[in-house]
């Protein structure tokens, strides 16, 4: 049977790293994965992650089950954090907590719950967005369909973005990125949100958030703002959040499906059904990375230390973006590039096109995404004026 099964391309960016791996380049840099790097360009385990660690190893006593919602008091620490300390909904007890192995497993669980139990509903995503938003949702059963979201200048494209929204079909999901947009780094402003929020309204459309990035753009509770929007205002919402980058815990999968109800009632209903869902899809979710986030987080002293810690990795990320288009200046650059200090998160759609892409990588051992898409963490002082000057150089 197995000689009918073709071989598939690999995927693009597992791809980059093969490639940027084989390279003897030693001025090479890495633009293209998407994790966090500090300024030797290595991927560190954050201060607070290795004490919270050491004190489980002390003290943990058990390897049993968590159960199909994840660790309870998981759900406790996150909900405060993603949805505000003082939040109504939480108030209300209008919103449910399931762990998920990262948000990739949130977003699954998501994409199951809308196939079976909101039948008939298509799914909208950004104009680009994340790509596996587009592998995710079709191999749930899930129609899915684009909304504009950057032009043709490489600028966001918000009037094309409500256009769209305008004409969603009633009752669809549409996916909105809470902050720091993957792969372009593009973020509403409150304004914007307040305008998508009236047409998610008027149009009966169910929001699916995807938070991915928080406390990466301005800050823990800034880069919240649209989700709570939402939350607080709409009877129903979906949000998936993820800890693998503001804690630093990539590989131990840790994240969240939230699901907003009009009531508890309706809550309770559906936290029944996340239970089968998640069941049925890998039973329990791995207990290590939860473990971690609820011992940082239900310490004073740990939570502060993490804190900090995220406030530094943002504060870098931000600066890099302005050291980039300060370092392109002299080569009469920065005007073309200042989109990317307006940007947020990790991730920048720089507006190379693809031969550019490709010179960079083939010419100068510069490895990004050939839609432009770069990680401006895997920048440093050290190697700017190498990647400024190779960027000027396939844009003349």
């Amino acid at each position: 049977m197995f000689e009918q099964i073709e071989r598939v391309p690999g995927d693009a960016i597992l791809g980059l790293i093969e490639a940027f791996n084989k390279d003897t380049n030693p001025q090479k840099v890495d633009l293209g994965v998407g994790v966090y790097r500090d300024a030797r360009g290595n991927t560190p385990i954050m201060r607070a992650v290795k004490e919270a660690e050491a004190l489980l190893l002390k003290n943990e006593t058990t390897k049993s089950y968590i159960g199909s919602h994840g660790d309870p008091r998981y759900g406790e620490v996150t909900l405060p954090l993603v949805l505000g300390a003082d939040s109504p909904v939480l108030a209300e007890k209008r919103a449910s907590a399931t762990q998920s192995p990262g948000g990739t497993g949130a977003l699954r669980l998501a994409a199951d719950f809308i196939k079976s139990k909101l039948p008939g509903k298509d799914i909208w995503v950004s104009d680009p967005t994340w790509p596996n938003h587009l592998g995710i949702f079709p191999a749930a059963g899930l129609t899915l369909h684009k909304y504009p979201y950057v032009d043709s200048d490489n600028r966001l494209d918000f009037d094309g973005m409500l256009g769209a929204l305008k004409q969603i079909p009633q009752g669809d999901v549409v996916l909105l990125h809470a902050c720091c947009h993957n792969p372009t780094g593009f973020d509403l402003t409150r304004e914007q949100w307040q305008q998508v929020l009236e047409v998610v309204r008027e149009r009966g459309l169910l929001p699916l958030i995807d938070f991915a990035y928080q406390g990466f753009g301005d800050g823990l509770e800034e880069d919240a703002y649209g989700a709570r929007l939402m939350a607080e205002n709409l009877d129903e919402v979906l949000i998936t959040s993820s800890y693998s980058k503001n804690f630093g815990i990539y590989r131990e999968r840790t994240g969240c499906f939230i699901a907003i109800a009009k009531n508890t009632e309706q809550m309770e209903n559906v936290r029944s059904q996340m239970a089968i869902v998640a069941r049925e899809n890998y039973s329990n979710p791995p207990a290590h990375g939860s473990a971690i986030v609820c011992e940082i987080l239900t310490s004073a002293e740990l939570a502060a230390v993490w804190r900090d810690e995220l406030t530094e990795m943002r504060d870098r990320i931000n600066g890099l973006r302005r050291d980039f288009v300060e370092a392109l200046k002299p080569h009469g650059l920065d005007g073309t590039f200042a989109h990317v200090a307006e940007q947020r998160g990790m991730f920048s759609y720089t507006g190379l096109k693809p031969d550019q892409v490709d010179r960079l990588r083939d010419e100068y051992g510069i490895y990004m995404v050939r839609s432009g898409r770069a990680n401006v963490a895997g920048l440093s002082s050290e190697n700017l004026p190498y990647v400024t000057e190779a960027i000027a150089a396939v844009s003349k």
